[in-house]
Formats: structure tokens, C-alpha cells, sequence
């Protein structure tokens, strides 16, 4: 296997581990939502004025898959649309009281996590960390660029 395989490998196998090892308390703390619920979640209450738009193209998803999750997050009481009064056009979302409570949640689940890696992120160096974040960026601006090429212009927005 060449180093890009490995850093490829590499990543995925992490991404797993770290998936494997907060599923169970996720899946505790968050009982009745998915992934992606909690996640729009998120991204609603970080992001001032989200409208589906916005959502399709930080996710990677269709306007319409997007349509489909926040009516279900509506219907779960999670979230409220709304409209400005000088753009009637328009649809927002925002977090009900209930959704600030599982945004909370989730929150607080991924301080947990933070601090139980904090030993491991606390022994790399400045430059260390400079380089890492480095490439990742590189990486994600390639891969945008890939995905531009395949006619999908969507912008990249970490969440």
C-alpha cells in the first residue's frame, strides 16, 4: 500500500473509531432522532437565517432531501419556519425550545468526547497541528474542486 493509500485508510479508519466509540452514548443521549436530524440541528442553530439552501449545500444534499428533514424536524417540533418582512419569498428555520434543548445535548455530548481526546491533542506540537490542519484544507479544496467538475457547484462550509 503507497502513503496515499495509507493517509486515505488512515483517515477512514479513524473516522470509524471515532464514530464506533460515541454511536452508543449518542445514540442514548439522542434517542428518536437521527444523525442528520441532530446535525441540521446544529447547523440551524450555529448559522443565523438557515433556509434550505443553505442546508443542501453545507450537507451535500438535494434542496428536496432537505425540504424532507426539516419537515420532519417541524413536525417533531424541533424546529420553526419563519419568513423576514422584507423577503416573503423566503423560508427560515430556526430551533424551537425543544431543538435547543437537543442542540444542548449534542453539544455537551461532543465536549465529552473533546475531552477524552485531549490527552492525545495535547501531545502534538504547533507545527504539528499547522500541518494536519494544512492538508486537510488542501485536501477539502481539491475535492471541492472535483466535485465542481461533476457540474455540482456546492460551496464548502464546515459545520
Amino acid at each position: 500500500m503507497n502513503k496515499e493509500e495509507q493517509v486515505i485508510m488512515g483517515f477512514r479508519d479513524l473516522y470509524n473509531k471515532m464514530v464506533w466509540l460515541n454511536k452508543s452514548k449518542m445514540e442514548d443521549s439522542l434517542k428518536g432522532y437521527t444523525s442528520s436530524e441532530v446535525h441540521c440541528i446544529e447547523y440551524i442553530e450555529k448559522n443565523v437565517d438557515s433556509n434550505v439552501t443553505k442546508l443542501a449545500e453545507s450537507f451535500y444534499m438535494t434542496r428536496g432531501a432537505i425540504s424532507k428533514l426539516t419537515k420532519k424536524l417541524i413536525e417533531k417540533g424541533l424546529i420553526e419556519s419563519y419568513q423576514k418582512s422584507d423577503n416573503k419569498k423566503e423560508i427560515y428555520f430556526r430551533l424551537t425550545e425543544q431543538g435547543k434543548v437537543i442542540y444542548k445535548i449534542h453539544e455537551d455530548l461532543h465536549k465529552e468526547f473533546q475531552e477524552r481526546d485531549k490527552d492525545m491533542f495535547e501531545q502534538i506540537t504547533e507545527e504539528e497541528m499547522n500541518s494536519i490542519l494544512s492538508f486537510v484544507e488542501r485536501y477539502s479544496r481539491h475535492l471541492d474542486a472535483e466535485i465542481k467538475k461533476l457540474g455540482i457547484d456546492f460551496k464548502s462550509e464546515l459545520i
